[in-house]
């Protein structure tokens, strides 16, 4: 029987700063108090990355990870409180007389935090307001603790090699750990093909938008389109963030000017959205699934993107990756045998890993879709979960917590 008391001394590579890379070095220097731990990242340790704009939605499971790490900073966040997922007509209509239309308006499924007794659903905010106060309260305990607490910034790591019981880490100089953890994931179009793999032949167009007026506080929308889904994500500085995907190969976005592109939006989003007033020069990025069969190879996992990227349909990615990395290592707080944790490491977070892997995969390849009443389909379901009290309630829970 393992001695929950009893904490191994590992000695600990994490190889990847960015947030789940450094929640979970974080993480481990608290739970594992006698192992050392060495946080590797090819970005130079004096590159500023509280500017990165990038827009990441985080659940509230996420939120309350970097509270304990005291890594939160409340005042650089929008809270979410609800969501709003809608489908553009025609969506449902087909199938039901379109008096039901006149009643009860465009179906749409609303989630919100009071009726769920939380505060809030989640919170948006750049990817800089993440990773800078991750790596500020990890230079602060790396200080506090230097004999065991280590960065080697501005070294990419070059290879992993698995040894008997540990795995030899080639940064420049080839050193032996207990463990190595990979987090540094990247996106889909950089990265090398894994086990499970399919391009959605689908492009994220993303940027920002501002509203005429005042848009509703705190709600998130999502749109689904015969194209992909859109989604608007709330900014604590006003606007919103823009994820609008679209096929690669008939891509309706790309020959838009900018006032075009506020038209187009304008016509696809809900009336609950508000009117769009400008919109930002977008980026565009390929989608894609590229997942891992397993987590561990010897003694090496995977965590994060490094172990699967997400298409962006449900916003899931980073805060599946922060949930590895806390199940991770509660699980060596738990039992010093490492090969044990690594073994059991597959099924703890197998339900949560795959049903999100599939949950997004089936609706990005949804779009895709040549099917009579495909659309009308989803648009049935998004109907059907608002009326489902029971239903909506438990979908809301995986949301924001994953699978428990």
């Amino acid at each position: 029987m393992n001695d929950p008391t009893h904490i191994a001394a590992l000695h600990i590579a994490v190889i990847g700063a960015g947030p789940v890379g450094l929640a979970l070095a974080l993480q481990a220097a608290r739970a594992l108090p006698e192992s050392d731990i060495t946080l590797f990242d090819a970005r130079p340790a004096d590159k500023d990355v509280s500017g990165d704009p990038r827009t990441l939605a985080l659940s509230l499971g996420s939120v309350q990870l970097l509270e304990r790490l005291g890594a939160w900073r409340a005042e650089l966040a929008q809270p979410i409180l609800e969501v709003h997922v809608s489908q553009q007509p025609p969506s449902m209509l087909p199938f039901l007389p379109a008096r039901f239309s006149d009643v009860f308006g465009e179906p749409c499924l609303r989630i919100r935090a009071i009726d769920e007794a939380v505060p809030l659903l989640g919170a948006v905010l750049s990817y800089g307001s993440i990773v800078a106060p991750l790596q500020q309260v990890w230079m602060a305990a790396e200080a506090a603790e230097p004999r065991r607490l280590h960065s080697r910034f501005g070294h990419p790591v070059a290879a992993l090699k698995n040894l008997e019981r540990g795995v030899e880490v080639d940064a420049g100089i080839a050193e032996r750990f207990d463990l190595a953890i990979v987090a540094e994931g990247g996106v889909f179009s950089d990265q090398a093909r894994k086990a499970v793999t399919h391009d959605y032949q689908q492009t994220a167009w993303v940027g920002k938008v501002t509203f005429e007026g005042t848009p509703p506080g705190g709600t998130a929308f999502e749109r689904f389109t015969r194209h992909g889904p859109v989604a608007l994500l709330p900014l604590k500085e006003g606007g919103a963030g823009l994820v609008w995907c679209v096929p690669t190969n008939d891509d309706p976005v790309a020959e838009l000017n900018d006032a075009q592109r506020v038209t187009v939006l304008n016509s696809i989003f809900h009336p609950a959205t508000g009117r769009i007033a400008s919109i930002t020069p977008l980026k565009r990025f390929p989608l894609g699934l590229n997942a891992e069969r397993t987590l561990t190879d010897g003694r090496t996992v995977r965590i994060g993107n490094a172990a699967q990227t997400l298409h962006p349909v449900a916003g899931q990615g980073l805060n599946l990756g922060l949930r590895d990395a806390f199940e991770l290592v509660h699980s060596l707080s738990r039992n010093p045998d490492v090969d044990a944790v690594l073994r059991k490491l597959e099924w703890q977070r197998g339900p949560d890993r795959w049903a999100m892997i599939a949950a997004t995969d089936f609706l990005a390849r949804s779009f895709t879709w040549k099917l009579p009443g495909a659309g009308a389909a989803r648009g049935v379901g998004i109907a059907a979960l608002q009326f489902l009290g029971p239903v909506k309630s438990a979908l809301a829970r995986r949301m924001m917590f994953g699978s428990r």
